[in-house]
Protein backbone atom coordinates (compact mmCIF):
# COMPACT_ATOMS: atom_id res chain seq x y z
CA UNK A 1 0.00 0.00 0.00
CA UNK A 2 1.47 3.55 -0.44
CA UNK A 3 2.95 5.30 2.12
CA UNK A 4 3.01 2.07 4.45
CA UNK A 5 6.13 0.74 5.47
CA UNK A 6 6.20 -2.80 6.74
CA UNK A 7 8.89 -3.45 9.00
CA UNK A 8 10.09 -6.49 8.57
CA UNK A 9 13.50 -6.43 10.75
CA UNK A 10 13.60 -10.18 12.15
CA UNK A 11 13.78 -8.75 15.31
CA UNK A 12 10.72 -7.01 14.71
CA UNK A 13 9.05 -9.94 13.59
CA UNK A 14 10.20 -12.30 16.32
CA UNK A 15 8.86 -9.83 19.06
CA UNK A 16 5.76 -9.46 17.18
CA UNK A 17 5.23 -13.41 17.38
CA UNK A 18 5.61 -12.81 20.86
CA UNK A 19 3.29 -10.34 21.16
CA UNK A 20 0.27 -12.29 19.40
CA UNK A 21 0.89 -15.25 21.66
CA UNK A 22 -2.18 -15.26 24.19
CA UNK A 23 0.38 -17.01 26.40
CA UNK A 24 2.57 -14.14 26.74
CA UNK A 25 2.35 -12.70 30.12
CA UNK A 26 2.25 -8.50 30.50
CA UNK A 27 5.52 -8.52 31.83
CA UNK A 28 6.83 -10.22 28.91
CA UNK A 29 4.28 -8.24 26.67
CA UNK A 30 5.59 -4.87 27.97
CA UNK A 31 9.21 -5.89 27.00
CA UNK A 32 8.60 -7.47 23.83
CA UNK A 33 6.60 -3.86 23.12
CA UNK A 34 9.40 -1.63 24.31
CA UNK A 35 12.20 -3.71 22.59
CA UNK A 36 9.89 -3.84 19.13
CA UNK A 37 9.10 0.19 19.27
CA UNK A 38 12.46 0.78 19.51
CA UNK A 39 13.61 -0.54 16.53
CA UNK A 40 10.54 0.63 14.58
CA UNK A 41 11.90 3.93 15.41
CA UNK A 42 15.03 3.59 13.68
CA UNK A 43 13.35 3.18 10.24
CA UNK A 44 10.43 5.56 11.10
CA UNK A 45 13.11 8.66 11.65
CA UNK A 46 15.64 7.54 8.63
CA UNK A 47 13.73 10.22 6.48
CA UNK A 48 14.28 13.04 9.25
CA UNK A 49 15.88 16.29 8.02
CA UNK A 50 19.46 17.28 8.91
CA UNK A 51 21.43 20.58 8.87
CA UNK A 52 25.11 21.04 8.86
CA UNK A 53 26.84 22.18 11.88
CA UNK A 54 30.53 22.80 13.26
CA UNK A 55 31.74 21.30 16.45
CA UNK A 56 35.23 21.47 17.91
CA UNK A 57 37.17 18.38 18.90
CA UNK A 58 39.89 17.75 21.66
CA UNK A 59 41.86 18.36 18.37
CA UNK A 60 40.24 19.66 15.79
CA UNK A 61 37.23 21.48 14.12
CA UNK A 62 34.73 18.74 12.54
CA UNK A 63 31.30 18.84 10.49
CA UNK A 64 28.79 17.56 11.73
CA UNK A 65 25.07 17.46 11.72
CA UNK A 66 21.84 18.56 13.75
CA UNK A 67 18.14 17.65 13.52
CA UNK A 68 16.37 20.40 11.53
CA UNK A 69 13.60 20.36 13.76
CA UNK A 70 12.56 19.43 17.20
CA UNK A 71 10.78 16.19 17.94
CA UNK A 72 7.34 15.28 19.90
CA UNK A 73 6.05 12.32 20.73
CA UNK A 74 2.45 11.83 20.88
CA UNK A 75 1.23 8.57 22.06
CA UNK A 76 -3.00 7.56 22.27
CA UNK A 77 -3.42 6.44 25.67
CA UNK A 78 -3.75 4.17 26.94
CA UNK A 79 -1.69 1.12 25.02
CA UNK A 80 1.05 4.09 23.19
CA UNK A 81 2.40 4.54 26.59
CA UNK A 82 4.04 0.73 26.03
CA UNK A 83 6.00 2.07 23.19
CA UNK A 84 6.95 5.49 24.88
CA UNK A 85 10.19 4.60 27.11
CA UNK A 86 12.36 2.78 24.98
CA UNK A 87 11.44 5.18 22.31
CA UNK A 88 12.02 7.96 24.69
CA UNK A 89 15.96 6.33 25.63
CA UNK A 90 16.34 7.27 21.93
CA UNK A 91 15.53 10.64 21.54
CA UNK A 92 15.83 11.87 25.64
CA UNK A 93 15.54 15.73 24.45
CA UNK A 94 12.26 14.41 22.47
CA UNK A 95 9.22 16.57 23.93
CA UNK A 96 5.86 14.38 25.02
CA UNK A 97 2.66 15.28 24.28
CA UNK A 98 -0.59 12.68 25.18
CA UNK A 99 -4.11 12.28 23.64
CA UNK A 100 -6.09 10.30 25.23
CA UNK A 101 -8.99 8.11 23.00
CA UNK A 102 -11.38 5.87 23.87
CA UNK A 103 -13.86 3.56 21.39
CA UNK A 104 -17.43 3.89 22.02
CA UNK A 105 -18.37 0.24 21.31
CA UNK A 106 -22.08 0.46 19.57
CA UNK A 107 -21.14 2.90 17.12
CA UNK A 108 -17.20 2.04 17.16
CA UNK A 109 -16.49 5.78 16.94
CA UNK A 110 -13.25 7.89 19.02
CA UNK A 111 -14.08 10.02 22.04
CA UNK A 112 -11.44 12.12 23.22
CA UNK A 113 -10.86 12.33 27.26
CA UNK A 114 -7.11 13.87 27.41
CA UNK A 115 -5.06 15.97 25.09
CA UNK A 116 -2.50 17.87 26.72
CA UNK A 117 -0.05 18.96 23.03
CA UNK A 118 2.32 21.58 22.86
CA UNK A 119 0.21 24.69 21.41
CA UNK A 120 2.27 25.07 18.20
CA UNK A 121 3.28 22.24 16.08
CA UNK A 122 4.55 23.64 13.27
CA UNK A 123 8.09 23.48 13.61
CA UNK A 124 8.05 19.97 15.11
CA UNK A 125 8.86 16.34 13.88
CA UNK A 126 5.88 14.72 15.07
CA UNK A 127 5.75 10.86 16.08
CA UNK A 128 2.16 9.59 16.55
CA UNK A 129 2.39 6.23 18.20
CA UNK A 130 -0.10 3.86 18.73
CA UNK A 131 0.04 0.20 18.42
CA UNK A 132 -3.12 -0.70 16.87
CA UNK A 133 -4.55 0.90 13.86
CA UNK A 134 -7.82 -0.88 13.40
CA UNK A 135 -10.97 1.07 11.69
CA UNK A 136 -8.61 4.19 11.93
CA UNK A 137 -11.16 6.25 13.71
CA UNK A 138 -8.82 7.01 16.74
CA UNK A 139 -5.87 8.14 14.02
CA UNK A 140 -7.92 10.43 12.03
CA UNK A 141 -9.41 12.22 15.52
CA UNK A 142 -5.74 12.34 16.43
CA UNK A 143 -4.65 13.86 12.89
CA UNK A 144 -7.24 16.21 13.09
CA UNK A 145 -6.33 17.61 16.62
CA UNK A 146 -2.41 17.88 15.08
CA UNK A 147 -3.32 19.40 12.24
CA UNK A 148 -5.32 22.11 14.65
CA UNK A 149 -2.27 22.76 16.47
CA UNK A 150 -0.38 24.04 12.91
CA UNK A 151 1.87 20.14 12.70
CA UNK A 152 2.72 19.53 9.11
CA UNK A 153 5.12 17.08 9.26
CA UNK A 154 4.05 13.91 11.12
CA UNK A 155 4.47 10.20 11.07
CA UNK A 156 2.63 7.17 12.61
CA UNK A 157 4.19 4.38 14.49
CA UNK A 158 2.21 1.35 14.99
CA UNK A 159 2.36 -2.95 15.55
CA UNK A 160 -0.16 -4.25 13.66
CA UNK A 161 -2.81 -2.64 10.58
CA UNK A 162 -5.77 -3.70 9.59
CA UNK A 163 -6.29 -2.73 5.93
CA UNK A 164 -9.44 -1.15 6.33
CA UNK A 165 -8.04 1.02 9.06
CA UNK A 166 -5.50 2.24 6.61
CA UNK A 167 -8.32 2.98 3.63
CA UNK A 168 -10.37 5.35 6.16
CA UNK A 169 -7.14 7.04 7.43
CA UNK A 170 -5.87 7.54 3.82
CA UNK A 171 -9.82 9.28 2.49
CA UNK A 172 -8.64 11.76 5.27
CA UNK A 173 -4.91 11.83 5.12
CA UNK A 174 -3.10 10.29 2.30
CA UNK A 175 -0.04 11.16 2.68
CA UNK A 176 0.66 10.35 6.19
CA UNK A 177 3.73 8.09 6.50
CA UNK A 178 2.56 4.89 7.84
CA UNK A 179 5.13 2.55 10.04
CA UNK A 180 4.02 -0.86 10.97
CA UNK A 181 5.32 -4.76 11.35
CA UNK A 182 2.07 -6.04 9.70
CA UNK A 183 -1.17 -5.22 7.67
CA UNK A 184 -3.50 -8.20 9.14
CA UNK A 185 -6.11 -9.53 7.32
CA UNK A 186 -9.68 -8.18 8.10
CA UNK A 187 -11.27 -6.59 11.18
CA UNK A 188 -14.13 -8.37 12.96
CA UNK A 189 -17.80 -7.29 13.44
CA UNK A 190 -16.19 -5.82 16.57
CA UNK A 191 -13.66 -3.86 15.27
CA UNK A 192 -10.91 -5.90 16.18
CA UNK A 193 -8.06 -6.64 13.99
CA UNK A 194 -7.97 -10.63 13.16
CA UNK A 195 -5.58 -12.66 13.93
CA UNK A 196 -4.27 -9.41 15.70
CA UNK A 197 -2.94 -9.68 19.14
CA UNK A 198 -6.21 -8.98 21.10
CA UNK A 199 -6.32 -5.65 23.52
CA UNK A 200 -3.36 -4.19 23.21
CA UNK A 201 -4.09 -1.68 26.40
CA UNK A 202 -5.72 -4.96 28.49
CA UNK A 203 -2.21 -7.32 27.95
CA UNK A 204 -0.29 -4.55 28.55
CA UNK A 205 -1.24 -3.59 31.74
CA UNK A 206 -2.46 -7.05 32.74
CA UNK A 207 -6.67 -5.90 33.00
Amino acid sequence: MKGVTVISHPLVQHNLTRLRDKRTRPQEFRRCLSEMSALMLHEATRSFGLRPVAVQTPLAKAKGYQLEREIVLVPILRAGLGMLDSILQLVPNARVGFIGLKRDETTQRAMFYHKSLPRDLTDFEVVLIDPMLATGGSIVAAMNLLVELGAKHVRFINLIAAPEGIRHVRKFYPNLPIFTAVVDEKLNDKGYILPGLGDAGDRLFGV
